[in-house]
């Protein structure tokens, strides 16, 4: 006795009704990994980077990675009106002269870093932005890659637009490193100089400044040729800071 074979019409129904589980299905799936990356891509950075706006930024991976090394821990965090202005003219005159003209990119001095690197790539020259900075070291890991100068980008516009100015480089000078161990203006002020923050004098200000870019191999304190040049190099331009008012958009 042979069986009857199943009608054509509802074997197809059967496959119509499964494809369109299957859509849904792969529907439900693509909301939920939108909502992730909606949480987690957009909404997660702004919500931390208001966080921040208001609480001091906790260790960072660097702060992690060096205590890892053995090299201690050393952060003494205080707000921007007990930092000496010394030190915010000095680190202006070093690192971004433009910070208080952008709005988080020197586009001027990415050029120029470029055809530095161009002509002699083995003295790498950066063109970062204070606030660039300051948005790796708060949330972004050390090492260079195009992952990390994307979110990188992200992360500067995001506290441009969200903390100012000011916030910016209350949190920078919190946060740098400043030897081994040595994070923030208070604490590098205490272990070079035995001052407060406050307290710096114009000499001490651009000795700092100055090995913001090496501070494991230079030293404020005990400074070696080019640095003792080089900080007068600063100190001079921080004077030109000063009178020109570069720096006057951190104590608005």
């Amino acid at each position: 006795m042979t069986k009857r074979a199943k009608p054509k019409s509802k074997v197809k129904t059967k496959a119509k009704t499964g494809a369109a589980h299957a859509r849904a299905a792969a529907g439900r799936l693509a909301r939920f990994l939108m909502a992730l990356l909606l949480i987690f891509g957009l909404i997660g950075p702004v919500a931390i980077v208001t966080l921040y706006r208001f609480t001091p930024p906790p260790m960072t991976f660097l702060m992690v990675q060096r205590l890892f090394e053995g090299r201690g821990f050393d952060r003494r965090w205080v707000p921007l009106s007990q930092i000496s202005p010394r030190l915010v003219g000095a680190v202006v005159a070093s690192e971004d002269s433009g910070f208080c003209e952008h709005h988080g990119f020197d586009f001027t001095a990415i050029q120029r870093a470029l055809k530095h690197n161009e002509r002699d790539p083995n003295r790498i020259r950066g063109g970062s932005t204070i606030s660039q900075q300051t948005a790796k070291n708060i949330f972004l890991w050390p090492h260079r890659d195009y992952v990390r100068k994307g979110l990188e980008a992200y992360f500067t516009v995001l506290i441009e637009a969200i903390w100012g100015k000011p916030r910016i480089m209350e949190v920078y000078l919190n946060s740098i490193e400043w030897g081994p161990g040595v994070y923030g203006a208070e604490a590098a002020a205490r272990r070079n100089f035995g001052v407060s923050a406050a307290n710096l004098t114009a000499g001490q200000a651009a000795r700092l400044a100055v090995i913001v870019p090496k501070p494991l191999a230079w030293k404020a304190d005990r400074p070696g040729r080019y640095v003792r040049r080089r900080s007068g190099t600063i100190q001079a331009r921080a004077g030109v800071v000063r009178r020109q008012g570069l720096a006057d958009c951190v104590f608005r």
